[in-house]
C-alpha cells in the first residue's frame, strides 16, 4: 500500500494531528488536527498527458529531469489546480514538448496504486512537425512504432498507453483504455 509521508500538521491552524477515524462516519483513519479538528484528506495525485500523433507515427520527449533522466516518454505531468485534465494534458505537451495539438478524446485512464497515481493520457493530432522542447526535455521527436526505443521507455503507463495506440491504430479504431498497474 502506497503511503505518503505523514502529515504532521494541521494546514488551517499548524497545530498537531492525529491519525484516527474521524467521528462523522467516515471509515479510514486521516490526520485530524487536535486544536481545530479539521479532517486532512490524503488523495491520489493526477498525472495528465498526451499521445501526440502524426501521419502514423507519435511523438515522445527525452527526459531532461529525475526520475528516468534521458530516457523517453510521452509529454505528461501533474495535473495543475484550476485546470481540466484535458488543460493540464495540453498545457504539459507545450511545455515538454512546445507542440502545437489539436486535443482529441480521453485515451487512457490508469491507476497506479503503488505511486498514488492516476494518469490520463488523450490523444492529440499534432498540428505541425516543428518542436520547441522546454527546459524539462532534451530531445522531442516522432516515432513509428517499430522505430521506438522500447527498452528506454520512462514509464510503464506510457509504455502500456503506446501499446494501446498502435493496437488500436492497427485495427483503425480507437477505443478508451482504463487499466491498473500494481
Amino acid at each position: 500500500m502506497f503511503r505518503r509521508p505523514p502529515i504532521l500538521h494541521c494546514r488551517n491552524c499548524g497545530g498537531a494531528v492525529v491519525y484516527r477515524v474521524p467521528d462523522d462516519g467516515d471509515t479510514k483513519p486521516r490526520a485530524v488536527c487536535t486544536l481545530c479538528h479539521t479532517v486532512h484528506y490524503e488523495n491520489p495525485l493526477n498525472v495528465v498527458g498526451t499521445v501526440p500523433h502524426l501521419d502514423g507515427r507519435v511523438l515522445l520527449c527525452k527526459r531532461n529531469i529525475e526520475p528516468r533522466w534521458g530516457k523517453w516518454t510521452l509529454p505528461a505531468g501533474f495535473m495543475e489546480l484550476d485546470e481540466t485534465t484535458a488543460e493540464g494534458a495540453a498545457r504539459e505537451t507545450d511545455e515538454e514538448a512546445g507542440a502545437r495539438i489539436e486535443m482529441q478524446a480521453l485515451f487512457s485512464v490508469i491507476n497506479v496504486k503503488q505511486v498514488g497515481q492516476v494518469h490520463f493520457f488523450y490523444r492529440a493530432r499534432l498540428l505541425s512537425d516543428a518542436f520547441a522542447p522546454g527546459v524539462e526535455t532534451i530531445e522531442a521527436r516522432l516515432f513509428t512504432e517499430a522505430q521506438i526505443p522500447w527498452d528506454e521507455i520512462a514509464f510503464r503507463t506510457v509504455r502500456d498507453t503506446l501499446r494501446h495506440f498502435f493496437d488500436d491504430q492497427r485495427r483503425g479504431h480507437f477505443g478508451m483504455h482504463h487499466f491498473d498497474i500494481g
